[in-house]
């Protein structure tokens, strides 16, 4: 299926984000769509990271909607949006450091953090079960009684994308998943995130390693001052000598 045909999920329209004088979104309008993976480019400071403050409701537009799935989020608290579907990463990855990696999949599973745990020994054996499957698709099966702080990086990197499938959204925004990767760990990266989308998962990524980006992205949106300059095919975004000069600094857009 083309990308340009898949149902929109997520759709950002003519979104603005003031901080006193200073605007950091600016008119954005961006549809993402099942089973795509899009990608979020541009110079440091272009909006990226903002924009996913303002999808996950730890920021509020200016003006502006944002919808899912056809309604309106804008105004949802964080965990609430969290709660439609719409799962995040962060660049310093939030993991609970002295919990065990086992336990960090199982404080985001629903309802699995509730305090009365529902459903009784069957349930909570399920839960396990199904944390053990989330591990072994990582390759973190062998850590599972290991803390997260003791995890070298690259095995830090796939457990917060873990905690993220442990949550069952339908949409996962990346903030550089990838970063600091080796060539092994970024292929078995790689290969996660395809069979996650080829199972129904929707991605949105902010990534500047371009070889990353030529590696995985089925749209490319370009942002520059908070504005969106491209959307579409990834090597028309990418052979725009434009949209080149912008990203590597040689001239303002």
């Amino acid at each position: 299926m083309n990308a340009d045909d898949a149902l929109v999920l997520l759709r950002i329209s003519n979104l603005n984000k003031n901080f006193g004088g200073l605007q950091v979104t600016n008119n954005v309008s961006l549809d993402m769509r099942a089973g795509v993976i899009t990608t979020l480019v541009g110079p440091n400071g272009a909006g990226k990271t903002t924009l996913f403050n303002l999808i996950t409701g730890h920021l509020t537009p200016s003006s502006g909607d944002i919808l899912w799935q056809g309604e309106s989020i804008v105004g949802k608290s964080h965990w609430q949006i969290a709660r439609c579907g719409i799962a995040r990463s962060f660049q310093d990855l939030r993991l609970f450091n002295h919990m065990t990696v086992e336990e960090n999949i199982l404080t985001v599973m629903e309802p699995a953090s509730w305090i009365w745990q529902p459903g009784g020994r069957a349930g909570r054996r399920a839960r396990e079960e199904r944390a053990m499957d989330i591990l072994a698709r990582t390759h973190l099966l062998d850590k599972a009684k290991t803390r997260a702080i003791d995890l070298a990086y690259a095995e830090r990197k796939f457990l917060s994308l873990a905690r993220i499938m442990a949550t069952d959204a339908k949409m996962w925004l990346l903030d550089e998943p990838a970063s600091g990767l080796d060539r092994g760990s970024y292929e078995l990266f790689l290969d996660l995130l395809r069979t996650e989308v080829r199972h129904g998962v929707t991605v949105c990524i902010i990534e500047h390693n371009l070889d990353i980006v030529i590696g995985i992205s089925d749209r490319i949106a370009f942002l520059d001052q908070g504005r969106l300059l491209a959307d579409g095919d990834p090597n028309t975004v990418l052979n725009d000598p434009h949209l080149a000069a912008i990203y590597f600094g040689e001239q303002a857009a």
